[in-house]
Protein backbone atom coordinates (compact mmCIF):
# COMPACT_ATOMS: atom_id res chain seq x y z
CA UNK A 1 0.00 0.00 0.00
CA UNK A 2 1.46 3.52 -0.87
CA UNK A 3 1.65 6.55 1.28
CA UNK A 4 -0.83 9.03 0.41
CA UNK A 5 1.97 12.07 0.57
CA UNK A 6 -0.52 14.79 -0.29
CA UNK A 7 -1.67 14.03 3.54
CA UNK A 8 1.10 12.38 5.11
CA UNK A 9 3.60 15.35 5.11
CA UNK A 10 5.29 18.08 6.76
CA UNK A 11 3.19 20.99 8.03
CA UNK A 12 4.33 24.23 5.41
CA UNK A 13 6.39 25.85 8.29
CA UNK A 14 8.82 22.51 9.24
CA UNK A 15 11.60 23.03 6.79
CA UNK A 16 12.21 26.63 7.82
CA UNK A 17 11.99 25.40 11.81
CA UNK A 18 15.42 23.09 11.27
CA UNK A 19 17.99 22.46 14.37
CA UNK A 20 19.92 25.69 15.25
CA UNK A 21 23.55 25.68 14.07
CA UNK A 22 24.16 26.00 17.84
CA UNK A 23 22.70 22.79 18.58
CA UNK A 24 24.66 21.03 15.09
CA UNK A 25 27.69 22.73 16.01
CA UNK A 26 27.81 21.54 19.28
CA UNK A 27 27.15 17.76 18.29
CA UNK A 28 30.22 18.22 16.22
CA UNK A 29 32.29 19.15 19.67
CA UNK A 30 31.26 16.40 21.12
CA UNK A 31 32.12 14.33 18.79
CA UNK A 32 35.31 15.73 18.61
CA UNK A 33 36.54 16.02 22.02
CA UNK A 34 36.90 19.72 21.35
CA UNK A 35 35.98 22.66 23.88
CA UNK A 36 32.63 23.92 23.16
CA UNK A 37 32.43 27.48 22.68
CA UNK A 38 29.35 27.44 20.69
CA UNK A 39 26.14 27.13 22.81
CA UNK A 40 25.60 29.04 25.88
CA UNK A 41 25.77 25.72 28.31
CA UNK A 42 26.88 27.85 31.08
CA UNK A 43 28.83 24.92 32.84
CA UNK A 44 30.13 27.00 36.06
CA UNK A 45 29.46 26.14 39.25
CA UNK A 46 25.70 26.27 40.47
CA UNK A 47 25.76 27.68 43.92
CA UNK A 48 25.44 25.23 46.77
CA UNK A 49 22.55 26.90 48.13
CA UNK A 50 20.39 26.50 45.02
CA UNK A 51 21.71 22.53 44.72
CA UNK A 52 21.28 21.81 48.55
CA UNK A 53 17.47 23.26 48.19
CA UNK A 54 16.55 21.50 45.41
CA UNK A 55 17.87 17.97 46.64
CA UNK A 56 15.88 18.64 49.60
CA UNK A 57 12.85 19.56 48.11
CA UNK A 58 12.94 15.94 46.40
CA UNK A 59 13.11 13.98 49.66
CA UNK A 60 10.59 16.26 51.23
CA UNK A 61 8.33 15.01 48.34
CA UNK A 62 7.89 18.17 46.48
CA UNK A 63 7.83 15.90 43.42
CA UNK A 64 4.16 17.07 41.66
CA UNK A 65 2.89 19.51 39.67
CA UNK A 66 2.57 23.03 41.08
CA UNK A 67 -0.07 25.79 40.47
CA UNK A 68 -0.08 26.89 36.89
CA UNK A 69 1.38 29.98 37.64
CA UNK A 70 4.56 28.23 39.70
CA UNK A 71 5.24 28.28 43.31
CA UNK A 72 3.54 31.41 45.66
CA UNK A 73 7.08 31.61 47.51
CA UNK A 74 8.89 31.73 44.02
CA UNK A 75 6.88 34.09 42.05
CA UNK A 76 7.22 36.54 45.81
CA UNK A 77 10.28 36.44 45.99
CA UNK A 78 10.94 37.23 41.80
CA UNK A 79 8.28 39.94 42.52
CA UNK A 80 10.62 41.46 45.65
CA UNK A 81 13.77 40.97 43.07
CA UNK A 82 11.92 42.73 40.32
CA UNK A 83 11.02 45.82 42.62
CA UNK A 84 14.64 46.11 44.30
CA UNK A 85 16.77 45.53 40.72
CA UNK A 86 14.77 46.35 38.07
CA UNK A 87 12.84 49.01 39.28
CA UNK A 88 9.45 47.16 38.58
CA UNK A 89 6.37 46.90 40.56
CA UNK A 90 4.18 43.99 40.10
CA UNK A 91 1.63 41.96 42.04
CA UNK A 92 2.85 37.83 42.68
CA UNK A 93 -0.74 36.75 42.16
CA UNK A 94 -1.60 37.84 39.12
CA UNK A 95 1.31 39.65 36.96
CA UNK A 96 4.38 36.92 37.84
CA UNK A 97 4.13 33.54 35.75
CA UNK A 98 7.32 30.93 36.76
CA UNK A 99 8.34 29.38 33.00
CA UNK A 100 9.96 26.33 31.56
CA UNK A 101 12.66 28.39 31.16
CA UNK A 102 12.90 32.08 29.14
CA UNK A 103 12.24 30.19 25.88
CA UNK A 104 8.73 28.81 27.14
CA UNK A 105 7.95 32.76 28.34
CA UNK A 106 8.46 33.97 24.71
CA UNK A 107 6.55 31.35 23.18
CA UNK A 108 3.54 31.46 25.77
CA UNK A 109 3.23 35.50 25.60
CA UNK A 110 3.36 34.91 21.86
CA UNK A 111 0.96 32.38 21.62
CA UNK A 112 -1.44 34.77 23.76
CA UNK A 113 -0.82 37.97 21.84
CA UNK A 114 -0.46 37.48 18.36
CA UNK A 115 -2.36 35.94 15.53
CA UNK A 116 -0.66 34.16 12.67
CA UNK A 117 0.61 36.98 9.87
CA UNK A 118 0.74 39.31 12.64
CA UNK A 119 4.76 41.69 12.28
CA UNK A 120 7.23 41.89 15.00
CA UNK A 121 9.81 43.97 14.88
CA UNK A 122 13.71 42.70 16.23
CA UNK A 123 16.78 43.85 16.45
CA UNK A 124 19.87 42.09 13.98
CA UNK A 125 22.01 40.45 15.56
CA UNK A 126 19.37 38.57 16.77
CA UNK A 127 19.11 35.22 18.87
CA UNK A 128 17.78 32.66 16.47
CA UNK A 129 15.16 31.09 18.94
CA UNK A 130 13.41 34.35 19.09
CA UNK A 131 12.97 34.12 14.93
CA UNK A 132 11.90 30.73 14.69
CA UNK A 133 9.35 31.31 17.75
CA UNK A 134 7.55 33.74 15.54
CA UNK A 135 7.97 31.75 12.33
CA UNK A 136 6.59 28.73 13.95
CA UNK A 137 3.42 30.48 14.87
CA UNK A 138 3.48 31.66 11.50
CA UNK A 139 3.77 35.15 12.21
CA UNK A 140 6.40 37.84 10.11
CA UNK A 141 9.78 38.47 11.92
CA UNK A 142 11.08 41.80 10.82
CA UNK A 143 15.05 42.28 11.57
CA UNK A 144 15.95 45.86 11.81
CA UNK A 145 20.42 45.65 11.56
CA UNK A 146 22.71 47.37 13.57
CA UNK A 147 25.64 48.81 12.67
CA UNK A 148 28.15 46.28 12.50
CA UNK A 149 30.42 46.28 15.64
CA UNK A 150 29.35 49.42 17.29
CA UNK A 151 25.64 47.91 17.36
CA UNK A 152 24.23 51.41 17.02
CA UNK A 153 20.56 51.59 16.05
CA UNK A 154 19.31 53.62 13.49
CA UNK A 155 16.04 54.86 14.75
CA UNK A 156 14.81 55.85 11.29
CA UNK A 157 15.22 52.71 10.17
CA UNK A 158 13.50 51.32 13.33
CA UNK A 159 10.21 53.98 12.62
CA UNK A 160 10.77 52.68 8.70
CA UNK A 161 10.29 49.13 9.52
CA UNK A 162 6.97 50.11 11.92
CA UNK A 163 3.73 48.84 9.74
CA UNK A 164 0.18 48.79 10.21
CA UNK A 165 0.62 45.06 11.00
CA UNK A 166 3.07 45.25 13.64
CA UNK A 167 2.04 44.58 16.89
CA UNK A 168 5.02 44.44 19.23
CA UNK A 169 9.15 44.96 19.42
CA UNK A 170 11.05 42.32 20.74
CA UNK A 171 14.56 43.74 22.53
CA UNK A 172 17.33 41.38 24.13
CA UNK A 173 19.21 43.22 26.24
CA UNK A 174 21.79 42.30 27.43
CA UNK A 175 22.13 40.79 23.72
CA UNK A 176 23.09 37.67 22.83
CA UNK A 177 24.91 37.06 20.13
CA UNK A 178 26.64 40.95 20.37
CA UNK A 179 26.69 41.73 24.37
CA UNK A 180 24.95 45.35 23.48
CA UNK A 181 23.62 46.74 26.19
CA UNK A 182 20.73 48.87 25.86
CA UNK A 183 21.04 52.47 27.14
CA UNK A 184 18.57 54.44 28.65
CA UNK A 185 18.23 56.77 26.04
CA UNK A 186 17.59 53.86 23.34
CA UNK A 187 15.01 52.27 25.63
CA UNK A 188 13.49 56.17 26.08
CA UNK A 189 12.81 56.16 21.84
CA UNK A 190 11.73 52.45 21.45
CA UNK A 191 9.42 53.59 24.41
CA UNK A 192 8.36 56.31 22.32
CA UNK A 193 7.86 54.74 19.41
CA UNK A 194 6.35 51.61 20.83
CA UNK A 195 3.78 54.47 22.34
CA UNK A 196 3.16 55.94 19.36
CA UNK A 197 2.36 52.94 17.03
CA UNK A 198 0.60 51.50 20.35
CA UNK A 199 2.46 48.46 20.28
CA UNK A 200 3.84 45.64 22.70
CA UNK A 201 7.68 45.43 23.64
CA UNK A 202 8.48 42.35 24.43
CA UNK A 203 12.43 42.03 26.57
CA UNK A 204 14.42 39.23 26.80
CA UNK A 205 16.59 40.22 29.97
CA UNK A 206 17.97 36.98 30.89
CA UNK A 207 21.21 38.33 31.19
CA UNK A 208 20.38 41.40 33.49
CA UNK A 209 23.25 41.00 35.99
CA UNK A 210 26.07 40.00 33.33
CA UNK A 211 27.08 43.80 32.64
CA UNK A 212 30.56 44.90 32.28
CA UNK A 213 32.34 48.06 32.49
CA UNK A 214 30.37 49.66 34.88
CA UNK A 215 27.19 49.67 32.78
CA UNK A 216 23.79 49.31 34.05
CA UNK A 217 20.95 47.35 33.48
CA UNK A 218 17.46 49.13 32.28
CA UNK A 219 14.39 47.27 32.32
CA UNK A 220 11.81 49.31 30.34
CA UNK A 221 8.95 48.16 32.50
CA UNK A 222 10.39 50.53 34.99
CA UNK A 223 10.10 53.46 32.28
CA UNK A 224 6.96 55.81 32.50
CA UNK A 225 3.78 54.36 31.03
CA UNK A 226 5.50 51.29 29.65
CA UNK A 227 4.29 49.08 32.14
CA UNK A 228 1.34 47.82 30.84
CA UNK A 229 2.61 47.11 27.01
CA UNK A 230 5.59 45.69 28.48
CA UNK A 231 6.38 41.73 28.67
CA UNK A 232 9.12 41.16 30.49
CA UNK A 233 11.14 37.82 30.39
CA UNK A 234 13.65 36.41 32.18
CA UNK A 235 14.85 33.94 34.41
CA UNK A 236 17.36 32.40 36.71
CA UNK A 237 19.12 29.78 34.09
CA UNK A 238 22.63 31.96 33.66
CA UNK A 239 22.41 33.27 36.96
CA UNK A 240 22.49 30.32 38.80
CA UNK A 241 24.18 28.25 36.02
CA UNK A 242 20.99 25.74 35.85
CA UNK A 243 20.49 26.04 32.40
CA UNK A 244 18.80 22.70 32.30
CA UNK A 245 16.86 23.02 34.99
CA UNK A 246 14.65 25.63 32.70
CA UNK A 247 13.38 27.91 35.43
CA UNK A 248 12.43 31.03 33.77
CA UNK A 249 9.48 33.74 34.77
CA UNK A 250 7.62 36.66 32.95
CA UNK A 251 5.81 39.44 34.36
CA UNK A 252 3.04 41.44 32.55
CA UNK A 253 0.04 43.40 33.01
CA UNK A 254 -2.53 41.33 34.95
CA UNK A 255 -4.97 41.97 31.65
CA UNK A 256 -2.17 40.19 29.65
CA UNK A 257 -0.80 37.61 32.19
CA UNK A 258 -4.12 35.07 32.40
CA UNK A 259 -4.17 34.21 28.95
CA UNK A 260 0.20 33.97 28.81
CA UNK A 261 -0.50 31.14 32.51
CA UNK A 262 -2.88 29.12 30.10
CA UNK A 263 -0.98 28.84 26.74
CA UNK A 264 1.81 28.19 29.10
CA UNK A 265 0.61 25.68 30.95
CA UNK A 266 -1.07 23.91 28.06
CA UNK A 267 2.40 23.47 25.96
CA UNK A 268 4.47 23.15 29.33
CA UNK A 269 2.36 22.43 32.46
CA UNK A 270 4.92 24.01 34.71
CA UNK A 271 8.68 24.02 35.76
CA UNK A 272 10.08 21.33 37.26
CA UNK A 273 9.00 21.41 41.16
CA UNK A 274 11.84 20.51 43.27
CA UNK A 275 13.81 23.19 41.01
CA UNK A 276 11.31 25.91 41.54
CA UNK A 277 12.40 25.37 45.40
CA UNK A 278 16.17 25.53 44.32
CA UNK A 279 15.68 28.85 43.13
CA UNK A 280 13.50 30.40 46.21
CA UNK A 281 16.27 29.85 48.36
CA UNK A 282 18.59 31.08 45.69
CA UNK A 283 16.53 34.39 45.08
CA UNK A 284 16.10 34.97 49.09
CA UNK A 285 19.59 33.61 50.37
CA UNK A 286 21.87 35.08 47.78
CA UNK A 287 23.17 38.51 48.90
CA UNK A 288 23.20 41.02 46.41
CA UNK A 289 27.50 41.18 46.43
CA UNK A 290 26.51 37.54 44.45
CA UNK A 291 25.53 39.41 41.79
CA UNK A 292 28.68 41.94 41.42
CA UNK A 293 30.77 39.56 42.34
CA UNK A 294 29.01 37.26 38.90
CA UNK A 295 29.41 40.39 36.70
CA UNK A 296 33.20 40.87 37.71
CA UNK A 297 34.33 37.25 37.30
CA UNK A 298 32.65 37.28 33.93
CA UNK A 299 33.89 40.19 33.06
CA UNK A 300 37.80 38.47 33.07
CA UNK A 301 36.72 35.51 31.67
CA UNK A 302 35.76 37.99 28.71
CA UNK A 303 38.56 39.72 28.73
CA UNK A 304 40.62 36.23 28.63
CA UNK A 305 39.05 35.26 25.72
CA UNK A 306 39.16 38.60 23.39
CA UNK A 307 43.07 38.72 24.21
CA UNK A 308 43.32 35.71 22.61
CA UNK A 309 41.15 36.42 19.46
CA UNK A 310 43.01 39.42 19.01
CA UNK A 311 46.14 37.53 19.16
CA UNK A 312 45.58 35.43 16.92
CA UNK A 313 43.82 37.76 14.22
CA UNK A 314 40.16 37.10 15.11
CA UNK A 315 39.48 41.02 15.65
CA UNK A 316 36.30 41.00 18.68
CA UNK A 317 33.80 43.30 18.84
CA UNK A 318 34.43 43.68 22.75
CA UNK A 319 30.83 42.82 24.52
CA UNK A 320 29.43 45.33 26.96
CA UNK A 321 27.27 42.33 28.52
CA UNK A 322 25.94 38.84 28.55
CA UNK A 323 28.66 36.00 27.88
CA UNK A 324 29.39 35.76 23.98
CA UNK A 325 31.71 38.05 21.69
CA UNK A 326 31.10 38.17 17.86
CA UNK A 327 34.68 38.08 16.54
CA UNK A 328 36.20 38.76 12.76
CA UNK A 329 37.25 35.34 11.03
CA UNK A 330 37.61 36.10 7.65
CA UNK A 331 41.19 34.87 7.91
CA UNK A 332 39.63 31.41 8.82
CA UNK A 333 39.90 29.33 5.13
CA UNK A 334 35.88 28.85 3.81
CA UNK A 335 33.73 30.51 1.45
CA UNK A 336 30.94 30.29 3.92
CA UNK A 337 30.62 31.25 7.86
CA UNK A 338 29.62 27.75 8.25
CA UNK A 339 32.61 26.14 6.65
CA UNK A 340 34.68 28.35 8.68
CA UNK A 341 33.51 27.19 11.48
CA UNK A 342 33.75 23.71 10.81
CA UNK A 343 37.49 24.26 9.73
CA UNK A 344 38.35 25.94 13.12
CA UNK A 345 36.87 23.23 14.70
CA UNK A 346 38.69 20.33 12.92
CA UNK A 347 41.56 22.76 13.49
CA UNK A 348 42.04 24.01 16.71
CA UNK A 349 39.37 21.99 18.81
CA UNK A 350 37.31 24.85 19.73
CA UNK A 351 34.02 25.47 19.34
CA UNK A 352 32.08 28.68 17.87
CA UNK A 353 28.73 29.48 15.55
CA UNK A 354 28.59 30.75 12.42
CA UNK A 355 27.71 34.41 12.25
CA UNK A 356 25.06 33.88 9.61
CA UNK A 357 22.81 32.50 12.78
CA UNK A 358 22.39 35.59 13.71
CA UNK A 359 22.01 37.64 10.41
CA UNK A 360 19.59 37.44 7.51
CA UNK A 361 20.39 39.12 3.85
CA UNK A 362 23.25 37.15 3.81
CA UNK A 363 25.41 39.02 6.42
CA UNK A 364 27.45 37.50 9.34
CA UNK A 365 29.63 35.46 6.76
CA UNK A 366 33.18 37.26 8.41
CA UNK A 367 31.89 36.65 11.83
CA UNK A 368 31.92 33.85 14.22
CA UNK A 369 29.97 34.25 18.14
CA UNK A 370 32.53 32.51 20.62
CA UNK A 371 30.68 31.73 24.38
CA UNK A 372 32.83 32.23 27.49
CA UNK A 373 30.54 31.41 30.25
CA UNK A 374 32.84 28.08 31.07
CA UNK A 375 34.89 27.16 33.60
CA UNK A 376 38.34 28.91 33.54
CA UNK A 377 40.34 26.21 33.10
CA UNK A 378 38.12 24.91 30.16
CA UNK A 379 38.40 28.62 28.55
CA UNK A 380 41.82 28.71 29.29
CA UNK A 381 42.23 25.25 27.02
CA UNK A 382 40.18 27.06 24.41
CA UNK A 383 42.42 30.28 24.60
CA UNK A 384 45.55 28.28 24.18
CA UNK A 385 44.47 26.54 21.38
CA UNK A 386 43.27 29.57 19.73
CA UNK A 387 46.36 30.69 20.15
CA UNK A 388 48.28 27.87 18.53
CA UNK A 389 46.11 28.18 15.10
CA UNK A 390 47.74 29.68 12.24
CA UNK A 391 46.31 31.64 9.68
Amino acid sequence: MGIATEKLRLSEISPRIMQSEIRSMTVECDRLGGVNLAQGVCDTEVPSVVIESAIKAIHDGHNIYTRMDGLTPLRESIARKMAHYNGIHVDPESEVLVTSGATAGLYAACLALFDPGDEVVLFEPFYGYHVNTLLSLRMQPKAVPMAMHTWEIDFGVLRAAITPRTRAIIVNSPSNPCGKVFSRAEFEKIAALADEHDLFLLTDEIYEYFLFDGREHISPASLPGMAERTITISGLSKTFSITGWRIGYLAADKRWLGSIAYFHDLTYVCAPTPFQYGSVTGLVELPDNFYLQLATEYQAKRDMLCSALQDVGFTPSIPQGAYYVLADVSAVPGATAREKARNLLAQTGVAGVAGTAFFTGGRGEEIMRFCFAKRDEDLQRACDALRSYRI
